[in-house]
Protein backbone atom coordinates (compact mmCIF):
# COMPACT_ATOMS: atom_id res chain seq x y z
CA UNK A 1 0.00 0.00 0.00
CA UNK A 2 1.16 3.52 -0.72
CA UNK A 3 2.45 5.65 2.14
CA UNK A 4 -0.17 8.42 1.73
CA UNK A 5 -3.76 7.44 1.04
CA UNK A 6 -7.27 8.85 0.95
CA UNK A 7 -10.46 6.99 1.85
CA UNK A 8 -14.12 7.94 1.59
CA UNK A 9 -16.06 6.05 4.23
CA UNK A 10 -19.81 5.57 4.73
CA UNK A 11 -20.92 4.31 8.15
CA UNK A 12 -24.31 2.61 8.54
CA UNK A 13 -26.37 1.86 11.64
CA UNK A 14 -27.40 3.99 14.59
CA UNK A 15 -24.81 6.67 13.90
CA UNK A 16 -26.74 9.96 14.02
CA UNK A 17 -27.76 11.61 17.27
CA UNK A 18 -25.11 9.65 19.20
CA UNK A 19 -22.16 12.10 18.97
CA UNK A 20 -20.61 10.05 16.16
CA UNK A 21 -19.28 13.07 14.25
CA UNK A 22 -17.69 14.69 17.28
CA UNK A 23 -16.14 11.42 18.43
CA UNK A 24 -14.87 10.79 14.88
CA UNK A 25 -13.25 14.23 14.88
CA UNK A 26 -11.56 13.50 18.20
CA UNK A 27 -10.38 10.07 17.05
CA UNK A 28 -9.06 11.45 13.75
CA UNK A 29 -7.13 14.18 15.54
CA UNK A 30 -5.70 11.67 18.01
CA UNK A 31 -4.76 9.26 15.18
CA UNK A 32 -3.33 12.07 13.05
CA UNK A 33 -5.38 12.06 9.86
CA UNK A 34 -6.84 14.98 7.95
CA UNK A 35 -10.34 15.19 6.52
CA UNK A 36 -13.92 15.71 7.53
CA UNK A 37 -17.09 13.97 8.73
CA UNK A 38 -20.77 14.75 8.10
CA UNK A 39 -24.29 13.38 8.50
CA UNK A 40 -26.09 12.35 5.31
CA UNK A 41 -29.86 12.69 4.78
CA UNK A 42 -30.34 8.90 4.65
CA UNK A 43 -29.18 8.47 8.28
CA UNK A 44 -25.63 7.39 7.49
CA UNK A 45 -22.41 9.23 8.30
CA UNK A 46 -19.77 10.01 5.67
CA UNK A 47 -16.11 10.63 6.45
CA UNK A 48 -13.08 11.42 4.35
CA UNK A 49 -9.71 10.44 5.81
CA UNK A 50 -6.37 11.36 4.31
CA UNK A 51 -2.84 10.75 5.48
CA UNK A 52 -0.38 8.00 6.23
CA UNK A 53 -1.80 4.59 5.23
CA UNK A 54 -1.41 3.15 8.72
CA UNK A 55 -3.19 6.11 10.30
CA UNK A 56 -6.02 6.09 7.74
CA UNK A 57 -6.53 2.37 8.33
CA UNK A 58 -6.66 3.04 12.08
CA UNK A 59 -9.33 5.71 11.54
CA UNK A 60 -11.36 3.30 9.40
CA UNK A 61 -11.02 0.61 12.04
CA UNK A 62 -12.25 3.08 14.67
CA UNK A 63 -15.40 3.64 12.56
CA UNK A 64 -16.38 -0.02 12.95
CA UNK A 65 -17.25 0.72 16.60
CA UNK A 66 -17.59 4.50 16.63
CA UNK A 67 -18.86 6.52 19.55
CA UNK A 68 -19.96 4.71 22.73
CA UNK A 69 -23.69 5.23 21.97
CA UNK A 70 -23.45 4.18 18.31
CA UNK A 71 -24.38 0.82 16.84
CA UNK A 72 -22.46 0.37 13.59
CA UNK A 73 -23.89 -2.20 11.20
CA UNK A 74 -21.61 -1.67 8.19
CA UNK A 75 -18.67 0.40 6.99
CA UNK A 76 -18.07 0.92 3.27
CA UNK A 77 -14.67 2.18 2.12
CA UNK A 78 -13.88 3.68 -1.28
CA UNK A 79 -10.15 4.29 -1.79
CA UNK A 80 -9.22 7.42 -3.72
CA UNK A 81 -5.94 8.90 -4.93
CA UNK A 82 -4.16 10.93 -2.25
CA UNK A 83 -4.48 14.66 -2.96
CA UNK A 84 -2.82 16.28 0.04
CA UNK A 85 -5.29 19.17 -0.01
CA UNK A 86 -6.80 18.66 3.45
CA UNK A 87 -5.64 20.49 6.57
CA UNK A 88 -6.82 19.25 9.97
CA UNK A 89 -10.05 17.40 10.61
CA UNK A 90 -13.45 19.05 10.89
CA UNK A 91 -17.16 18.40 11.11
CA UNK A 92 -19.02 19.44 7.97
CA UNK A 93 -22.63 20.52 8.14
Amino acid sequence: MEKNVRANVIIFGRVQGVFFRDETRRAAQRIGVAGWVRNLPDGTVEALFEGDAEAVNAAIEWCHNGSPLATVSNVQVAWQPWEGDLDGFRIRR
